[in-house]
C-alpha cells in the first residue's frame, strides 16, 4: 500500500515558518479553505493553522541548543481519529495513505481531536468543522501542474531543503532511502498509532580542522597586495571604514 508522508530533517531546519506562511496560503485559497484567522498575534489568539513550528532549548547552560520542531497531521496508518468519527467524516484514503475531513460529513464534536495524541486537529471557527493538513491533497495528483509543484506547499516552500515528501513504503523514494540511512523515527511510537511522518535526528557535522586554520594572523596582508597595514575589503577605502 502507497503511504505518502513528510521527511522532516531537524539538522537543518532554521525555524524561519516558510512552511507555516506557505501551507496557510495554499489551504486557505485551496479546497481546504478558507482557514478563519480572526486573532492570529495577540496573547490569546485565535486561527486555524494546518502546520506549525515549536521552537524550544534543550541542554544544560552553557551547552545549549535551539530545536526548531515543526508538527502537523502524521497521516498515521492506525489513525486513531478515524474510528471515534460518529458521521464517518474523519477517513484514510486507500491509494496514498492520507488522512482527510470530508466537510459535508463533519458536524464539529472534536471528537477527533480528542483522540489524536498529538494535538494537530483544529476546529475552523467560522465553519464550525474540524480541519487539518492534508499533505496538499489538491495539488500532489493535479496533473495541469507541472512534476516539480506535485508537493505539498511547505516543501515547496522551505529555504533549507528541510523537507522530504514521497511513498515511505516505496523503498527506492527518497523518503525512504533518508529514513534508512539517517535514522529516521516516529514520534511518540508508543501511541501505536504508526505515524508515517518521520523526523531525521539532529546530528553533529564532522569538520576536520588543520593546525594552520587555528592561527590567526595578526596583521594579514591587504587584500589589494600592499604592504601590511589596516585591511579593508576589497575595493573599499579608509573613508568607508570610517
Amino acid at each position: 500500500m502507497t503511504q505518502l508522508a513528510l521527511v522532516i530533517d531537524l539538522n537543518v531546519c532554521v525555524g524561519c515558518h516558510a512552511c507555516v506562511t506557505s501551507c496557510k496560503e495554499w489551504n486557505t485559497s485551496g479546497s481546504a479553505g478558507a482557514l478563519a484567522d480572526f486573532n492570529p498575534y495577540d496573547a490569546d489568539p485565535t486561527g486555524t493553522f494546518f502546520n506549525r513550528v515549536q521552537t524550544f532549548e534543550v541542554g544544560t547552560y552553557p551547552d545549549t541548543q535551539t530545536v526548531h520542531f515543526p508538527k502537523s497531521c502524521l497521516h498515521c496508518e492506525e489513525p486513531p481519529c478515524v474510528p471515534v468519527c460518529p458521521t464517518g467524516a474523519s477517513y484514510k484514503r486507500a491509494e496514498d495513505g492520507i488522512v482527510l475531513v470530508d466537510y459535508d460529513k463533519c458536524i464539529g464534536c472534536k471528537t477527533c481531536a480528542w483522540a489524536c495524541p498529538y494535538g494537530v486537529r483544529e476546529q475552523d471557527e467560522k465553519r464550525g468543522v474540524m480541519t487539518k493538513c492534508t499533505l496538499c491533497v489538491d495539488r500532489i495528483h493535479d496533473a495541469a501542474l507541472p512534476a516539480r509543484d506535485r508537493q505539498p506547499a511547505c516543501v515547496l516552500a522551505c529555504p533549507t531543503s528541510a523537507r522530504l515528501f514521497g511513498d515511505i513504503h516505496d523503498p527506492a523514494s527518497a523518503v525512504a532511502v533518508a529514513i534508512r540511512d539517517q535514522a529516521g523515527y516516529a514520534l511518540m511510537p508508543e501511541q501505536g498509532t504508526r505515524p508515517a511522518n518521520r523526523y531525521l535526528p539532529r546530528r553533529r557535522t564532522a569538520i576536520a580542522l588543520h593546525a594552520d586554520d587555528l592561527v590567526r594572523a595578526e596583521n594579514p596582508l591587504r587584500v589589494d597586495g600592499a604592504e601590511p597595514g589596516p585591511a579593508f575589503p576589497h575595493g573599499a577605502t579608509e573613508d568607508f571604514a570610517t
